[in-house]
């Protein structure tokens, strides 16, 4: 559901003569993230090391995986499968920043090299038992591991890129975003909920806290999109849910309800802030501000944690409220600055291999977009404003 979500949401807002190259971005993005998770990305992430950075290759292929063996209750076959979903979102994620003038092999393997040098170790680190796991660090559903590796390695790529020749705001199909809105927004359940690893309580509290956190994230952001232009803008409302969804994913299992609530309006606060003044101010090109919502939200999501997990607040952490606040800003800052600087390296690499990232100039202005220069193929077979005929002779 996340992956047709995520195309969907990301399609509708780019240019017509680019929407079909996001789709196609992010459909082999994720064959290929699934085929290195087979290869080596389970291992690396999860299987037994002698170092608390990233795993061994025990489990290279699935040696080792049989119908017999458990993590925990669950065949271990079904918990290798339910983490790749994270490990195919997490680089699809970034496709947002660089949509509309990115090449398409050089994407692709950007994405790939990014699997390897951040996602995989930040995987390991947190949730295959690495050091930050050691340390305490909490992040139930991917705050860190997902969207703050995601949001920098993003904004990071923009950086590299420079910005797109015309980055004026040209949705192709507003009413796609809000369906892929819609689309994320169920598969997130699976996400945070299926992170409890149980049908119980624990699931159902994420779940609730994650639906809380989504919706008054959505109606804040339009809120102050009303006060600011005296519009409801469909666009911003679905930045909003977004950004809930994204900073309540640390924290689902943390948190009671009024958690999600709290957690869900200071992103949509703090996540439009830079989505909007902050991008402006800089001036980087974050074409579908991925870090703005992603890496901002979940930031406040791991911090946020912290405080709205203590008991006062309904929450479950047992930690004193400085206590984790230290660890999770530690990680959290630790964790994106490694990713900043994996991400330019992985980046001039791919700028070796595929003779520079970026499409020529007439190729980003052309009529034919990316579309037609990566895939010689278009979304849409109909001109701008033309209508369909009827095949039915007396209609036409």
């Amino acid at each position: 559901m996340t992956l047709p979500g995520l195309s969907a949401f990301y399609g509708g807002l780019v240019k017509r003569k680019n929407q079909l190259s996001v789709f196609m971005q992010c459909l082999v993005c994720a064959c290929v993230a699934s085929v290195m998770w087979f290869s080596f990305g389970y291992s690396l992430c999860f299987a037994d090391a002698p170092n608390a950075v990233v795993g061994g290759l025990g489990n290279a292929f699935m040696k080792g995986i049989t119908v017999d063996t458990l993590v925990g209750t669950l065949p271990e076959a079904l918990w290798a499968l339910y983490q790749m979903t994270f490990a195919v979102i997490t680089p699809a994620l970034m496709i947002g920043a660089f949509v509309e003038r990115m090449k398409f092999n050089a994407s692709i393997i950007y994405m790939a090299l990014w699997s390897i040098a951040v996602y995989y170790p930040a995987c390991h680190l947190i949730w295959g038992g690495g050091a930050l796991a050691a340390a305490g660090v909490v992040d139930f559903a991917g705050g860190i591991v997902v969207h703050v590796t995601a949001g920098v390695g993003a904004l990071v790529a923009c950086h590299v890129l420079g910005p797109r020749k015309n980055n004026t705001m040209v949705p192709g199909n507003i009413l796609m975003t809000l369906l892929g809105t819609g689309m994320l927004w169920v598969g997130w359940f699976g996400f945070n909920g299926g992170s409890a690893a149980a049908a119980g309580t624990e699931a159902a509290f994420a779940n609730l806290c994650t639906h809380l956190s989504a919706s008054i994230a959505a109606l804040v952001w339009m809120f102050l999109d009303y006060l600011e232009t005296g519009k409801t803008s469909a666009i911003g409302t679905c930045t909003g849910a977004i950004a809930g969804l994204a900073a309540i994913t640390p924290a689902a299992g943390s948190v009671g309800p009024l958690g999600g609530i709290i957690i869900g309006t200071l992103s949509a606060i703090i996540c439009r802030f830079f989505s909007t003044t902050v991008k402006e101010k800089v001036g980087y090109d974050d074409s579908l501000d991925v870090f703005g919502v992603h890496g901002v939200g979940g930031f406040v999501g791991t911090l946020a944690l912290a405080f709205f997990g203590a008991p006062m607040f309904g929450g479950f952490s047992t930690v004193p409220m400085m206590e984790q606040f230290g660890i999770q800003l530690a990680a959290a800052t630790g964790v994106a600055l490694y990713t900043a600087v994996a991400s330019f390296v992985c980046l001039k690499i791919t700028g070796v291999i595929t003779g520079g990232i970026r499409v020529a100039e007439e190729v980003e202005s052309g009529p034919e977009g990316l579309d037609g220069y990566s895939h010689g193929e278009a979304a849409y077979t109909l001109e701008e404003g033309e209508l369909p005929r009827s095949t039915v002779p007396a209609l036409a």
